[in-house]
Parts: structure tokens; sequence; C-alpha cells
């Protein structure tokens, strides 16, 4: 059952179903007690009235052949004729009963209630024994007509809920429409929404079990305006970064078809072999951030020795770029093994390596070194550079941020894709300057990634 109102519907109409059907048994098991001792009482008073009458001489003992008691019945054309009287002396003899009782005797009880089965049919029996006159008057009640009785109190009360249920299921399928009413404004004010409008929805006057969706709806607007703002900000920023590269290679290759000079040609055929470099890297690490931003889930987790890694990105790196840097792998992170997804892990060193070799100035070092932060397993990457500036440190890994010492080739991207990267796979990302110059960027693995 898909549907709230239905649902709610069928809910509500079972309850009150179930609620009434629990009063009416209700009232029947207390109606047919009480109807029963009001008859019982009855029957005592109607059994204390003949044996008064027999002691006033009403009803002559003496006259066997008086066989018709006037007994009071109740006045009511389907209970009349329901007591049953007779009027027996002690040794046996039938003095008198009335119309409608059996000719067996109703009881063989002395005194008191009792019941007794007579042609098939259970009669309620209060006798009453006078041993000075030498009778005793029983009076019975067919249990029969006591049953119907009961069951036709509670007909009367079955007819109108079988009349009402109807009406109030009417009812309850109306108040749950009323109440579902606030759903439907409120979906109706998110269709007629244009597609940009992602403004929070007004929650004064909304119902108080409506709140938490809201809440979350205004949660989504705000992450998806977010969102939308970072995508925003990335195009217009890396088409600005695109843009100054590739007007530069227009520049330069128009310089060099136009001029007959071979060092003017060789020095803007040098710049166009720059401004690809640059152009290549920038659409390497744009192509990087949009891969690991579009994985809604968790990458899968690999062993990864460190010290191999590192050495790879090495060879690759330093066959590329043309300057006199060393590179030093600590031999301990040969030894370090770590349970984490392989290829964030190496986007994210690379591109600390990366930024690390066009910093660093020709003849310097760039030493990789297996350390511990505060109690977790650190791969930090140490170059000689020139660092970065302290009022520079909080805003280092936002996109397109270059800071004072920024590179030539450099668009401002290294940082935030391997802060992003390593926050995708688990690990962190701390930067710091080193007391002895250069910039220490370290990878830190919680205890739970190392294998």
């Amino acid at each position: 059952m898909r549907s709230i109102r239905a649902r709610l519907f069928f809910i509500l109409l079972v309850t009150t179903g179930l609620m009434w059907l629990s009063a009416t048994l209700w009232i029947f098991f207390s109606t047919r007690a009480e109807v029963e001792q009001v008859l019982d009482a009855r029957l005592m008073e109607a059994a204390k009235m003949v044996s008064s009458l027999v002691v006033n001489q009403e009803i002559n003992p003496d006259r066997p052949t008086q066989t018709k008691a006037k007994i009071p019945v109740l006045d009511h054309p389907h209970y009349d004729r329901q007591l049953s009287c007779q009027i027996w002396s002690l040794d046996g003899t039938l003095i008198g009963k009335s119309e409608s009782a059996p000719e067996t005797t109703l009881s063989a009880h002395a005194t008191g209630l009792s019941e007794t089965v007579i042609n098939g049919e259970t009669w309620r029996v209060y006798a009453v024994e006078n041993a000075e006159l030498g009778v005793r008057v029983l009076v019975g009640d067919n249990l029969r007509i006591r049953d119907r009785l009961v069951n036709d109190v509670v007909k009367g009360l079955l007819f109108p809920a079988l009349l009402i249920i109807p009406l109030l299921a009417t009812l309850i399928w109306l108040s749950v429409g009323r109440g579902l009413a606030p759903l439907r404004k409120l979906a109706g004010d998110l269709a007629a929404r244009d597609a940009s409008d992602l403004h929070p929805i007004n929650e004064s006057a909304t119902p108080s079990e409506i709140s938490p969706v809201l809440g979350a709806l205004n949660g989504l607007f705000g992450r998806v305006a977010r969102a939308r703002q970072r995508e925003q900000n990335f195009i217009a920023f890396a088409a600005h970064e695109l843009r100054t590269p590739l007007a530069g290679l227009k520049t330069q290759a128009q310089v060099s078809l136009a001029s007959n000079d071979a060092e003017i040609r060789e020095k803007a055929l040098g710049q166009i072999v720059a401004g690809v470099d640059r152009t290549g890297r920038l659409v390497r690490q744009l192509l990087d951030i949009a891969s690991v931003e579009a994985s809604e889930t968790t990458p899968p987790a690999a062993e990864v020795n460190a010290g191999d890694m590192l050495a790879s990105i090495r060879s690759e790196l330093l066959g590329h770029a043309g300057r006199a840097v060393t590179v030093v792998i600590d031999p301990g992170l040969f030894e370090l093994r770590a349970r984490v997804n392989a290829d964030l892990l190496r986007l994210a060193a690379r591109n600390l390596m990366e930024n690390a070799l066009h910093h660093s100035p020709a003849g310097g070092t760039i030493r990789c070194s297996l350390e511990t932060d505060e109690g977790n397993v650190a791969i930090a990457i140490n170059d000689d550079g020139p660092g970065i500036p302290p009022e520079e440190m909080p805003h280092v890994t936002e996109r397109f941020f270059r800071g004072r010492f920024k590179a030539a080739i450099g668009s401002g991207l290294g940082l935030s894709i391997a802060e992003l990267a390593l926050n995708h796979a688990g690990a962190t990302l701390a930067l710091q300057n080193r007391a002895t110059g250069g910039l220490s960027a370290r990878i830190i693995l919680p205890n739970r990634l190392i294998a």
C-alpha cells in the first residue's frame, strides 16, 4: 500500500472497528450478566409473591384442581408468558401451575436457584418451600427467551453501528485528506519552483510532523547550492587558466611562423613546448578532480607498498622534469604496506611530489621519509623550496589558489587534488614549513589502514 492516505484510512478504520467491536463485546457480556441478575431477582420476587398468596389463602393448596395461578409477567409482546409457575405439595402432587408451565416439575431442589433441562430446553428456577402448609412454589424462566432478550439488546447496538460505519469511513477519509493537505501544498510549491531556485522553504507555519522533511530538504538545497557554486567557480577558474596558455601558444606559434631568425623561432618553439606541458598538466588535474568527485561509493582498498609507489612516481616525474633535482626515498618506506585505494594514494603522492619538484631549486633534494604523527603513520615529502607564507597556509588547498611563490608551470590545483584524493581514501594531508627551509607535505595514514 503506497498511498499514505489509504494507509492512514485503513489503520484508522480498522482501529475504530476494533474499538467498536471491543465495546460491543464488553456491553454484550456486561448486559448479559446484568440481565441475568435482574431476571434472577424477578424469579425470587415472583416465587415469594406466589408463596405469600398461598399463605394468605388466595391460592388454596387443598384444591388441586386450581391449575392456573395468576403470575405477574413482563408487559412486552416478545417476552409475555416468560415466567412459569408451579405449586407442588411436599408429597409430590401438582397443586397448580401457570398456563405456560410444563407438567414436569421444574426443579428437584427444595429451595434456592437451580437449572433444569426439560424437553431439551434449559430452565432457570427458583424454589420456595413452605413446610407449615406443605407446599413448594417453583417459578422458572426459559433461558432461550433470556438469550433472545440479551441478543435483542446487542442487536440494538449493532444496527446503529452498521449504519454509522459508512458515515464514519467517509469522515475518516475526508479528515485524513484534510490532514495531508500540507503535504500536497509542499508538493505544489516544489513543483512550481524553477530549477535554479534553491532558497530554503519557510518552516514557520509548517506542521511539526513535516518539519523534519523540510529541514532535510532545506539542507539538501543548501548542499546543492554550494556544489553548484563550486562548479561555477571551478568552470570559471578552469576557463581562465586554459585561456592564458592557449593564448600564449597561439602567440608563440605566430611569432615562430613570422620570424626567419632561427634563434627566435627556437625560443618560440620552446615556449610552445612549455605551454603545452602546462596545459596538459592542467587538463590532467581537472580530469583527476572530476574523477574523484564523481565517485559516489567508497573505492575498494588494496595492499600498497609505499616505497615502490614513490619510486615509480619518481621515475615518471624525473624523466620529464628537465631539472637537476634529487629524490631520496627512505628505505623504511619499502617496508610500509597500507590497505588503501592505490589509485587515490598514488594520485595524492604524485601531486605532492610534483609540487615539491616544481618548487625545489636546481640541485635541490626532495626527501621522502617515514614518520609518525600522533600514533599514526605518515609519509612525508620534504623539499628545499621557499615553503608557504603563514598567511597563505589556510588557503593553499583551495582550487586555483596560487600564492606568492607560485611555480611558472603550476595552476593552483596540486594540493587541492591531493587533499581531495586522501579524504576519499580515508587519509589526511598535513602541510608544515620546515625549520631548515622548504615545505613538509605529509600523508597521514590511520593505523586502521596499515596492513
